[in-house]
């Protein structure tokens, strides 16, 4: 093999790592953002449930 071979090789293989760290990136900061989001969905229905009045949800109407 040649030197321009041995290099563009080189310069190949380093552009895949670019690449995959790239890639890697995006997924980590898309992971948080889903994180993120889920987290405020867990608050928000956390406080609607300690908003309720004490008694909802304790009766069963048996009447129909």
């Amino acid at each position: 093999m040649d030197v321009a071979g041995i290099a563009a090789v080189a310069t190949e293989m380093a552009q895949a790592r670019t690449g995959n760290a790239v890639q890697l990136a995006v997924l980590k900061k898309a992971m948080d953002v889903e994180a993120q989001g889920a987290l405020q969905l867990i608050q928000a229905a956390s406080q609607v449930i300690t908003t309720s009045p004490p008694n909802l949800g304790t009766r069963i109407d048996t009447f129909a």
